[in-house]
């Protein structure tokens, strides 16, 4: 097919996905963040409802990490009936407990908590939400699919990769910040290019890698774990990508693993936790059939992402939102671990008295973590506290 032809049938298949969404005898609405796969979903519903309830969350504390704008000029383009619920670090705070209450196993995603909050707040308005969950997975919208695109491809980028990488190592490196960000993405990157597919999928999809798992942990427990078990699930998940350097394979593994195991568990349990049902049209089996009928270079084209779902909708959405920085949902965890996180951190959850007893963790490995968390180059460690936090509190609800 020419590329028109398949940017029409997207848009019917689409269209028709999210009308089947909007069936429903409760009142219905939609999430939108304001980026491109929410606002898609929103434009196809406001062709079929008039003023179509939606919701967005803002930050204003952390600037950043604030999209309202976005999602405001996109409420005002499709006439939308729009709530945005602006939260402080301290009303983040206040549900972080009742969150935690709702994982009834160790769940390491931070943005599970804009998402209960956001959830919370849409149910006290409809019953049903429409969600672009999905979008990114299918027609490769992440920063790592860059990442993949750029490692099949070689060339300049790859190269400065190679040369900057021993600078990249050691530049302050964090989420929190556009420049630290970028040192982050571009080590991450280095480091993915000397592996294989499947080690280079692995390390670009974990928080942290085997061995800095590894040194986390207590000797006993070291001793215990059934690491030739993990190693084996690992393989069954990465086997596709075996000798391949095809984005749709790529692509597949992320809808088998990350999809089901992470962005789908996260909506539903959070959405859930108020008795709110969320819907993802993305995710409807003849629309999934027709974009693993794309070629790669349909979705993703050097650094320009879900090329074919931003083409087609080109005409439709406002122009600014072609103008923007692509966000992930995430919460400002390292500002907020240094402030008002930082007493269940030192105190409570990782105090070195509750380690030594617990005897999971190394005490010595955890204290290193705490201050790289302080220091001005804090990487990852933000990411791997929560994960710890979420464990921490889980065990000591079901287990202790």
């Amino acid at each position: 097919d020419n590329y028109d032809q398949q940017q029409a049938s997207l848009e019917g298949l689409l269209d028709k996905a999210v009308a089947k969404r909007l069936v429903s005898d409760v009142p219905l609405g939609a999430f939108l963040s304001g980026g491109i796969d929410s606002s898609v979903v929103v434009a196809l519903a406001s062709r079929h409802l008039d003023k179509i309830n939606t919701f967005s969350i803002g930050f204003p504390d952390q600037p950043y990490f604030d999209e309202t704008k976005y999602a405001n000029k996109v409420a005002a383009h499709f006439n939308t009936n729009h709530q945005v619920f602006a939260l402080s670090n301290q009303e983040l705070y206040t549900h972080l407990q009742d969150m935690w209450d709702h994982l009834d196993e160790p769940f390491a995603d931070s943005s599970a908590l804009p998402t209960y909050i956001l959830s919370k707040y849409t149910k006290q308005v409809v019953t049903v939400a429409l969600s672009g969950d999905g979008a990114d997975e299918l027609f490769a919208g992440y920063q790592k699919h860059v990442g993949f695109e750029r490692a099949f491809k070689g060339g300049a980028y790859a190269n400065m990769a190679r040369l900057l990488a021993p600078i990249s190592k050691v530049m302050p490196k964090s989420r929190n910040g556009s420049i630290s960000n970028k040192m982050r993405q571009l080590e991450r990157f280095a480091r993915g290019l000397s592996q294989d597919l499947p080690d280079r999928y692995w390390s670009w999809a974990t928080l942290a890698s085997s061995h800095q798992v590894k040194d986390l942990l207590s000797q006993e427990v070291k001793a215990q774990l059934a690491f030739p078990n993990i190693q084996s699930r690992k393989q069954a998940i990465l086997n596709q990508l075996q000798g391949s350097s095809d984005m749709n394979d790529v692509l597949h593994t992320d809808m088998r693993l990350v999809l089901p195991n992470d962005m789908l568990t996260k909506v539903d349990w959070m959405s859930m936790a108020h008795g709110l049902e969320v819907r993802v049209p993305f995710l409807d089996h003849e629309l999934v059939d027709f974009a693993f009928s794309l070629s790669p270079d349909r979705k993703i084209h050097g650094a320009f992402r879900k090329r074919i779902l931003q083409d087609t909708f080109k005409g439709v959405l406002p122009s600014d939102l072609y103008r923007r920085p692509k966000k992930g949902f995430e919460v400002p965890l390292l500002s907020w671990m240094r402030s008002e996180l930082s007493g269940i951190i030192e105190n409570q959850l990782l105090h070195d008295n509750f380690i030594k007893e617990q005897q999971i963790f190394n005490p010595a490995a955890i204290a290193t973590l705490k201050k790289k968390l302080k220091s001005s180059n804090a990487e990852d460690s933000a990411a791997r506290i929560w994960a710890l936090l979420v464990f921490q509190n889980w065990w000591k609800q079901y287990i202790q």
